[in-house]
């Protein structure tokens, strides 16, 4: 072999190596509470948070458009002011997506048999594959993860006693509007076959699978051991939860995003449940197992201290924080997941 076509071969397999690895995908889940307009520069805190971590797409809940101003398109603006250049279109929903790859079309998926239940989606193209995004904030009443821990769902007043009858609690759970919005979601993602499907949002409900036998003794659960119904929906039809798939172990990592500390607020308007651990993973990014996609790290965004008993508390788990930039916009924790897009 002379040295050329050494030289050639080198070249030839540096160049497969470099394109055969494909990309990262980072995709950001956040409630911005009702636009960050709860907490003072809590918009401008939004485009900083954005701009500091830099995702590929972004998941909002919470959006308002109030007194008629588009929240994508100020944001969008904002972001660019910051040097970051994003897509995204507005929308009537209470949620938004933004994408630094350009969507293709962007609609709503109703419930079906409920119209007025929708989810919004967006479809963008990166490297060739086609990837269907989903931003979802879910029905907030029913919140029947309250019942055990002494609360109504419903009223948010103490009750008499906590409610331990786990068919009880699921009951009640099934009365939220939040099941019929999930099952729209996967009728439509049966429509996706082949294509990458992420699916985002503040749920207002726990996963089961953080309500198990090892759980049921911690943060107030008090023995309970309960099937939410969106989460169990997903993964018996093939979703991952990213956060838990990367920790499987909610003892270790639990991953609270509710409530969440702002040291800007007062704690008063943080807690709903004042007199309980009233702490949830209610924020999630799901995803369909593909070929080319493999979720390489998932973390909470957000201050590493939550509300407690109505008392701002330090975490103690081994959760994986991102600390704010500075003012942090929001009541909830946000959630950062970063795949492999081969």
């Amino acid at each position: 072999m002379n040295k050329h076509t050494l030289t050639f071969l080198i070249l030839f397999f540096a160049t497969c190596t470099l394109y055969g690895k494909g990309r990262d995908l980072s995709v950001l889940q956040m409630n911005i509470w009702q636009e960050g307009t709860m907490v003072k520069g809590g918009f401008e805190a939004i485009a900083d948070e954005v701009a500091e971590l830099n995702p590929d797409i972004v998941l909002f809940s919470e959006v308002r458009n109030y007194e008629g101003k588009q929240f994508i398109s100020r944001i969008l603006q904002a972001l660019k002011e910051r040097g970051k250049d994003y897509y995204g279109k507005n929308s009537k929903l209470d949620v938004g997506i933004l994408s630094k790859y350009q969507i293709a079309e962007q609609y709503e998926v109703a419930a079906p048999g409920n119209d007025a239940v929708r989810i919004l989606k967006a479809k963008i193209e990166i490297d060739g594959h086609q990837i269907a995004v989903y931003s979802a904030h879910l029905d907030y009443t029913h919140y029947a993860c309250y019942l055990p821990r002494g609360y109504s769902g419903v009223t948010w007043k103490k009750l008499d006693a906590p409610v331990l009858d786990a068919s009880e609690i699921e009951k009640a759970n099934n009365e939220s509007l939040r099941d019929e919005a999930i099952v729209g979601f996967i009728e439509d993602a049966q429509k996706e076959k082949g294509n990458i499907i992420i699916l985002g949002g503040d749920f207002n409900e726990p996963s089961h699978l953080d309500w198990q036998e090892n759980t049921k003794d911690l943060w107030d659960h008090n023995g309970t051991i309960v099937r939410w119904d969106c989460s169990v929906m997903l993964i018996q039809n093939g979703f991952k939860d990213a956060f838990r798939e990367k920790y499987p172990n909610p003892v270790t990592h639990p991953g609270f995003t509710f409530p969440s500390d702002n040291p800007g607020i007062d704690v008063s308007k943080l807690a709903w449940a004042p007199d309980a651990d009233e702490r949830d993973r209610i924020d999630f990014i799901y995803y369909m197992p593909h070929k080319k996609l493999k979720l390489k790290d998932a973390a909470v965004v957000g201050p590493s201290k939550s509300i407690i008993r109505g008392q701002r508390a330090e975490e103690n788990s081994k959760d994986k924080f991102i600390l704010p930039k500075g003012v942090w916009p929001t009541d909830h924790k946000a959630v950062l997941a970063t795949f492999h897009l081969k």
